[in-house]
């Protein structure tokens, strides 16, 4: 890869995996977010963690709690911290906005937590800013909602509904081994 994509890891916090979270999808998001952490690192190339620094008084997430930090393994060698309270890593400070226009890359790979959140939104409006962008759905995870009629939505329809809508509107939607795959080519 002759100009390196941006990887953009969302949210991959603590707080995540408290027992008040409702039944989540996919629990190999964690290890996949891994694997394409380690490979950008072992190429140097750049790596921005964003950290959702919640507002809430009862938020898991809130600044100086232990649902706050990164999880294991994610926090390391990176190019920049993005802090948020919002659900784009765009409107967080510094400005992943800027940044990405100071370092030339107009590429950007999303996964992290959650889903159809914060790395649904920040693939749209990375696309709406004119980046191109990757959206790697196994690298993701969400949780069940409640619908307006009251029924269970599960984790897995949303980020399947998720993918379908970026997929080729919006981003690229693939898998580790896809983004893997063709980083080694």
């Amino acid at each position: 890869m002759a100009n390196p994509k941006a990887l953009i890891v969302i949210d991959v916090q603590n707080g995540f995996k408290h027992p008040s979270m409702p039944p989540s999808n996919n629990p190999a998001c964690e290890a996949n977010v891994k694997r394409l952490l380690n490979t950008w690192r072992q190429r140097e190339w750049p790596i921005v963690l964003v950290r959702h620094d919640s507002k809430g008084a009862e938020s898991v997430l809130r600044p100086g709690q232990a649902g706050n930090e990164f999880q294991s393994g994610i926090d390391g060698a990176k190019s920049l911290v993005v802090s948020k309270s919002v659900h784009s890593a765009f409107l967080g400070e510094p400005s992943l906005h800027r940044w990405l226009q100071e370092a030339a890359l107009d590429e950007i790979v999303i996964c992290g937590i959650q889903t159809n959140y914060c790395c649904e939104t920040t693939a749209r409006m990375g696309n709406n800013l004119g980046y191109a962008v990757d959206f790697v759905i196994d690298a993701t995870r969400t949780f069940d909602l409640t619908d307006l009629e009251g029924n269970t939505v599960t984790a897995a329809e949303l980020s399947r509904v998720t993918a379908t809508n970026l997929n080729g509107e919006f981003a690229r939607v693939l898998t580790t081994d896809q983004m893997l795959a063709e980083v080694a080519s």
